[in-house]
């Protein structure tokens, strides 16, 4: 019979740990700082749960807006959303799921509104934008193009921060902000790849996409093209006072503003965001060497400018189809042509779909849901008029940019066409008042709606440049006070000085 071999117990034989590493306590660091602004972000929203009334509205006209329970509660929740947007004390797309939770946990709207919005069509129109981007890169078109623009502007970090912004401005004339965004932003990670080869946030690269996002928002407000709310409040203009915007006409004012912004705002960044080096030494020989192992142009890579530009082509056919008689195509419908297309063709795969940055998307469907939720339970209503009244007895150069500033705000928080629907028709009726032309209101809103600089839920381009990881949300909140003080200096300097001697109607008689 073999002999039965001795068992060792559990554990012997092994070496013995240390005592210091044996006794040594497991220390868990608490985040007090994200337990504070969350503890303030819920403080807010009880704040307006506890208290029983508010002051109504009442515009010039003598229209009393009263605010409902669930209005009341919805100003509570826009703000808790607002401090835990900024101080990121959860994720921002959690953020956003909370708003639709809280809005069907608190009846402030049934849930099938609240949680349904993060499948609006504006959503929707984000997720093809982002596709789009995604198509570039994975077909090689954005290292292309950002070896052929470093091979142009040089080696020069400050050449290479107004070479990116220029095509981004450009860009946006042509085609929504957003989709710009989403095509460039792979271009952008390639070049700052080549100036850190790291993870780690750079100056450099904070200037890139912070750059990049508020000149999205500069640019797009030169044509119709642009982004949605040109022809949106337009629309409006045309309801409420009988004059037709024509195309050329808004680019016609809106074309000095938005490049004089453009190169402001390249100085602000290059200012606030100096990148550490002011030359990437070998860069240009660098970028036409990885040029040429690209090789030639792909069938794909054709295939997708192809795409691009049959997708450009609807957008400006769209612009036309109502001045013809015909409904306009939807605008998400035509970004997501472009997404079927590129799956089906299998430019994308399925590791593609599941890369896509779903904590954005989630973000914009919150933004669309408390955008909406202001909107419904009269909020929104109840704050312009709260704010637009105390302008009423102004100068009229103060009640224009007090209307503009209050768009500005709103637009960081809900969709910038809301934020212009629920501020001009009562800047309308003051403005008669003060002898000012409707015109210069329509004008002023237009161009503030386009650059949210605060927050990345303001315009999708901010949200996309999030992705880049070289920035918190806290600094983009904190540098962006710069670009408002620069906008609205230079919308004061249009209202007061420059669109009068350009022909558009100020004032209709003396204040």
């Amino acid at each position: 019979m073999a002999e039965e071999k001795e068992r060792m117990p559990v554990g012997e034989g092994l070496p013995e740990m240390p005592e210091e590493i044996r006794l040594a306590p497991v220390r868990v660091r608490i985040n007090w700082r994200r337990i504070v602004f969350i503890l303030i972000g819920a403080g807010l929203f009880a704040l307006f749960y506890l208290v029983e009334t508010l002051p109504d509205a009442v515009d010039p006209a003598g229209k009393v807006f009263k605010l409902s329970w669930e209005g009341k509660l919805a100003i509570g929740l826009f703000l808790m959303a607002g401090v835990w947007w900024v101080f990121e004390v959860m994720p921002i797309g959690a953020t956003s799921i909370a708003i639709g939770v809280v809005q069907a946990l608190f009846c402030i709207r049934p849930a099938k509104q609240a949680l349904g919005d993060f499948f609006d069509p504006s959503v929707w129109f984000i997720f093809g934008s982002v596709v789009i981007g995604m198509a570039f890169s994975a077909v090689g078109l954005t290292k292309r193009m950002a070896y052929k623009m470093l091979d142009i502007v040089g080696e020069r970090t400050s050449m290479i921060y107004l070479g990116a912004f220029v095509v981004t401005a450009a860009m946006t004339h042509l085609m929504a902000h957003t989709a710009v965004a989403a095509a460039i932003f792979p271009l952008l990670l390639a070049i700052n790849s080549l100036y850190n080869p790291t993870d780690q946030p750079t100056r450099f690269g904070k200037g890139l996409f912070i750059g990049m996002a508020w000149i999205a928002g500069a640019g797009s407000i030169v044509t119709y093209l642009g982004a949605a709310r040109g022809v949106a409040a337009s629309g409006m203009f045309l309801e409420f006072t009988g004059y037709n915007v024509g195309f050329f006409e808004l680019s016609y004012y809106m074309f000095p503003v938005g490049w004089i912004m453009v190169f402001l705002l390249y100085l602000v960044i290059m200012v606030i965001f100096r990148p550490e080096r002011p030359r990437i030494e070998g860069l240009r020989e660098k970028a036409k060497e990885l040029s040429k192992e690209l090789g030639p142009m792909s069938t794909k890579e054709y295939f997708v400018i192809c795409m691009v530009a049959f997708i450009v082509l609807l957008f400006m056919l769209n612009s036309f189809l109502p001045k013809m008689g015909y409904k306009p195509f939807s605008r998400a419908g035509i970004v997501l042509i472009a997404t079927l297309a590129f799956f089906l063709t299998r430019t994308l795969t399925i590791e593609d779909l599941e890369a896509i940055p779903w904590n954005i998307i989630l973000l914009f469907g919150g933004a669309m849901s408390i955008g909406f939720c202001l909107w419904q339970t009269g909020a929104a209503q109840w704050l312009a008029v709260h704010w637009l009244t105390m302008f009423q007895q102004a100068h009229w150069l103060v009640f224009v940019l007090g209307i503009s500033f209050f768009v500005l705000m709103m637009t960081n928080f809900i969709m910038n066409v809301a934020a212009i629907a629920i501020s001009l028709p009562v800047s309308l009726v003051i403005a008669k008042y003060l002898g000012v032309a409707p015109h210069v209101v329509l004008f002023a809103s237009l161009v503030v709606a386009g650059m949210p600089f605060n927050l990345l839920v303001g315009a999708a381009p901010n949200a996309i440049a999030y992705e880049s990881k070289q920035f918190t949300t806290g600094e983009f909140f904190t540098w962006g006070w710069i670009g408002n003080v620069v906008l609205m200096v230079v919308l004061a300097l249009f209202v007061y000085f420059i669109w009068p001697l350009m022909g558009m109607p100020v004032l209709i008689s003396s204040p």
